[in-house]
């Protein structure tokens, strides 16, 4: 690690950078019922345009090899122009295999941002490893409260078709990352052993299996809860008679409680340990959204607020462990953590879908809610 100083200039570029990103690339969501409608979808078949946009985290691995061997901080600036473009389309797209298409292309660059984004906060955050991915994560959960606004208002002030409208807006911001990045010391050390000859990648995953078994453990069983909060909500509110408009701001409700929790948890998990948040987020979340399934009005909105601290706020956690690993191979070990979080994401989106078209969206998010209570035991499971 380079020392123990806390860079704050430069985790805050980087943290701005996951903010630009992430608000484009949080459109999908609040544009769901709109595309519903437009092109006669199915929950299943709208369910796996998410499918599309994480189908790219299949080659997280592969991304973190080449981050080890290349300047990633070109991948930073890089990515948000190209996640730009392709999420501003959405709304002009004539048919389903265009959207796939786009959603493919936003994927792969939310991949090249991603992988190595967190490794290079860790060599910045000294010995507050937890709080630089708080910081990381808080740029990544308040662009998903921003975004369902931004894409929301585009769409009352443009149209579903004129969403393109917001493609500047990114380029330019894409430009102002490239002046801020391109000369700033945020890889000060390389990871010489990603280009030396011989390496065993799977000797390097086996060496940390127990973790991402219990990383996996704790992804798939909150996953089913975090799909339908995260991505049917906006349908979830409609289909009980909220406007669309009122469906965006609870979810950007949620986001931004998220984003908070995230804040939050990386830093209290500096202080308390790392397994002692995880058991402390997996036992209240799924209590939080039991509570949200039986109340109404704005009461529901501010459980919804105190569920979305919970539901989000592990992946700050989650990171710090991962980043604390005595490796020489941080980058590939982060595509790990990403190829996992992301592949189980996109199994229970289809599965949610799957579930709310064969029973509806009320038995499904009941079922979320129980799905998510074996989590418990594999935070339990965590070593510090």
């Amino acid at each position: 690690m380079e020392g123990k100083k806390f860079k704050s200039g430069e985790i805050l570029s980087i943290s701005f950078a996951h903010l630009i990103h992430d608000i484009y690339s949080s459109f999908l969501a609040p544009l769901l019922p709109l595309l519903i409608d437009k092109l006669s979808l199915s929950y299943s078949l709208a369910g796996s345009l998410s499918i599309f946009q994480r189908l790219p985290a299949m080659f997280n691995p592969v991304v973190g090899v080449l981050a080890e061997k290349m300047k990633s901080r070109y991948f930073l600036i890089v990515a948000p122009a190209v996640t730009t473009v392709a999420m501003s389309l959405l709304g002009v797209a004539p048919g389903y295999i265009f959207l796939a298409v786009l959603l493919l292309v936003a994927g792969a660059s939310s991949t090249f941002f991603h992988v190595p984004g967190p490794v290079m906060i860790r060599y910045m955050a000294g010995d507050r490893v937890g709080k630089g991915m708080s910081w990381f994560m808080l740029g990544g959960e308040l662009a998903r409260t921003v975004g369902p606004l931004i894409i929301v208002g585009a769409v009352n002030l443009f149209g579903l078709e004129g969403t393109w409208k917001l493609i500047p807006f990114g380029l330019f911001a894409s430009f102002i990352l490239w002046v801020k990045l391109k000369d700033a010391p945020v890889e000060s050390r390389r990871e010489k052993a990603g280009r030396k000859e011989g390496i065993s990648w799977t000797g390097v995953l086996k060496e940390h299996g127990y973790l991402f078994t219990n990383i996996a453990g704790i992804a798939f069983f909150r996953g089913a809860m975090k799909a339908a909060l995260t991505l049917y909500l906006p349908v979830y509110l409609t289909r009980h008679g909220e406007s669309l408009w009122m469906a965006g701001i609870s979810l950007s409700v949620l986001q931004l409680s998220g984003a908070v929790g995230t804040w939050y948890s990386g830093t209290v998990s500096d202080r308390i340990g790392r397994r002692k948040t995880l058991l402390i987020i997996t036992v209240t979340a799924p209590v939080l959204m039991g509570f949200f399934l039986i109340t109404t009005g704005w009461l529901s909105l501010v459980i919804l607020a105190l569920t979305g601290a919970f539901l989000i706020s592990s992946t700050s956690v989650m990171l710090a462990v991962v980043q604390e690993l005595d490796s020489r191979h941080l980058f590939f070990l982060n595509s790990i953590y990403m190829t996992i979080s992301f592949l189980i994401g996109s199994l229970m989106v289809l599965a949610v879908g799957f579930l709310a078209d064969s029973y509806g969206l009320d038995l499904t998010y009941l079922f979320a809610v129980l799905f998510a209570l074996p989590a418990i035991f594999f935070a339990w499971r965590m070593r510090e």
